[in-house]
């Protein structure tokens, strides 16, 4: 990380400044497995802690969250602990891939990112960027820039202080510098809105 952090600080003289104020590298990482590819979907357009109310009533309904007890489980149960039809569906279309074999997350470290993220988004209610957001917490891949995260476009805004948020595509074509460590430019940018916003 050492290394990483050293190639930011010389790659782009703009994030260098912040990478000292901020510190340390801290990335949560999250487990890799099906739970956190659930609360994934589960969170989606909600609030986090109307998020984590959500998946803690599936744990106390089902006992244990996995794709055997949400393909068991009866529609009411999963409607009682507050999933929408639709993330219902998303979470059963998750289990099915799992347990029919579509989807083999223990062969994960040893793909590519595109083929990851194929195969995730063949999933209903997975796309790119959760695939992205996936890749960067819960298999540790160094290099993986979510160019559509609007929070990081916001933060490349007010970093570059430029008048406007850049598109996607301009944050890919900016974010070149940072390779091969884009996730952890991504997470040192993130940190630096919050720390502008409660500035």
């Amino acid at each position: 990380m050492e290394h990483a952090i050293n190639h930011l600080r010389t790659a782009d003289p703009h994030l260098a400044s912040w990478i000292e104020q901020i510190g340390p590298f801290a990335l949560q990482p999250q487990p890799h497995g099906f739970v956190t590819l659930a609360y994934a979907i589960i969170s989606q357009q909600i609030s986090l802690a109307a998020a984590r109310t959500i998946r803690n009533r599936l744990e106390t309904a089902l006992g244990e969250l996995t794709p055997a007890a949400i393909l068991a489980a009866e529609e009411s149960t999963l409607r009682a602990a507050g999933l929408s039809a639709q993330k219902s569906a998303y979470l059963r279309d998750l289990a099915e891939h799992i347990v029919s074999g579509r989807l083999e997350l223990a062969h994960f470290p040893l793909l590519d990112d595109e083929t990851i993220i194929g195969q995730l988004t063949a999933v209903k209610g997975i796309g790119r960027w959760t695939a992205e957001i996936y890749m960067m917490f819960a298999l540790g891949r160094l290099d993986v820039l979510p160019a559509a995260d609007l929070g990081l476009r916001d933060a490349v805004r007010l970093v570059y202080e430029l008048p406007r948020i850049p598109t996607p595509r301009e944050l890919f074509a900016l974010g070149e510098r940072w390779r091969p460590y884009r996730s952890v430019a991504c997470w040192y940018l993130w940190q630096t809105r919050r720390a502008i916003r409660q500035s």
